[in-house]
């Protein structure tokens, strides 16, 4: 297990596709984010990671609701009935427009709810609220 250097968030990205992983990696390369950036392919895994201690504190989820295995709000509700983890912070990035998906989301209380088509390929207004957010809000180290 690392730790993160002083200040410095992890994005912990809980996505299945490929090219929006290499899209949001290219947008932190080409803006100079240096953060952490690791990767889960469904929630299955990522709460492996989470449980592991592979993913330390602080970070920000930015979570796929449509995966394989634990989709994005079955790990939501397990992350929130989990003491060790129910307070990280969860932003939404999926292709789901569906009032139903938006408001379970809201109701496990995520810090936002993106629409892929909404943010375009190259994933820029997403970076930039990332890249804002973690610069001012203050993150629990434990």
């Amino acid at each position: 297990m690392s730790r993160n250097a002083p200040g410095e968030v992890t994005l912990f990205l809980i996505e299945d596709d490929d090219i929006d992983v290499m899209c949001i990696k290219r947008e932190f390369k080409s803006r100079k984010i240096a953060n952490p950036v690791i990767r889960a392919k469904d929630g299955a895994e990522a709460f492996e990671f989470l449980e592991a201690g592979e993913i330390v504190k602080p970070f920000i989820i930015l979570l796929d609701l449509q995966m394989p295995r634990m989709n994005g709000l079955e790990f939501l509700a397990k992350l929130r009935s989990t003491e060790k983890f129910k307070d990280s912070v969860v932003f939404v990035l999926t292709t789901s427009q569906d009032e139903k998906d938006i408001c379970e989301s809201y109701n496990l209380n995520v810090a936002g709810y993106f629409v892929k088509d909404d943010v375009g390929e190259g994933f820029i207004g997403i970076v930039d609220i990332l890249d804002g957010y973690w610069k001012v809000v203050h993150l629990p180290t434990r």
